[in-house]
């Protein structure tokens, strides 16, 4: 395992990777700090050197497009959740009862939040992203005024709704631009984003 450090607007953030890919970002102090690191070796290795260049396009307010390759360690339930969380738009937000009826109409939003707070690559992996059902910022590891930090950075817009399509295919319906993405849950790919009139029908074939 090897770690580098960043200095973040925000504060110090920790950085470690294995031979596989990114493992963790940590701010200081954060909950959670540097678990599971065994032994780690101060080195910048290419994908340590990748995770600063995209945090560095992200703390100037810009989207960065290609993630750092992710090594995620967790349970399988954990993964499934951190999965979802990297649908969430740039700049939008879903609530733990969203992400938890996405994988099951009877999955607990305490579930959906336990696995959240475990997340060990923060910001990439952007659980900031996650609120509770009356728009709270309700918990996070790293500390509530980061999190609002990182959604101002976003130039978050609150207005999110999520509609169930067909299966597992779901749309994230933002209101006030009328734009809604698509994306299947196991789908490794981006979402599909488009510009359609609110109360629309959208047809699937499959």
């Amino acid at each position: 395992m090897y770690i580098q450090y960043y200095d973040s607007p925000l504060g110090k953030i920790l950085l470690a990777a294995d031979e596989i890919g990114l493992i963790g970002v940590w701010f200081e102090n954060q909950k959670y700090y540097a678990s599971g690191l065994k032994e780690p070796i101060e080195k910048e290795t290419a994908v340590l050197k990748e995770t600063k260049e995209w945090l560095n396009l992200y703390f100037k307010g810009k989207e960065p497009k290609a993630l750092p390759k992710m090594h995620l360690i967790g349970t399988e339930f954990q993964k499934k959740v951190w999965k979802l969380l990297l649908k969430i738009p740039y700049g939008k937000t879903m609530t733990y009862k969203d992400i938890a009826r996405m994988i099951s109409p009877n999955m607990a939003a305490q579930a959906v939040g336990s696995a959240v707070g475990h997340n060990k690559i923060s910001i990439l992996i952007p659980c900031h992203r996650v609120i509770g059902s009356n728009n709270s910022l309700s918990g996070y590891a790293g500390g509530i005024e980061r999190k609002e930090n990182l959604l101002k950075l976003e130039k978050k817009d609150w207005d999110l709704v999520l509609f169930y399509i067909w299966k597992d295919i779901h749309v994230l319906w933002y209101d006030k631009y009328y734009l809604c993405s698509i994306f299947h849950v196991e789908s490794k790919n981006e979402p599909l984003e488009i510009a359609v009139p609110r109360g629309s029908y959208l047809s699937f074939n499959a």
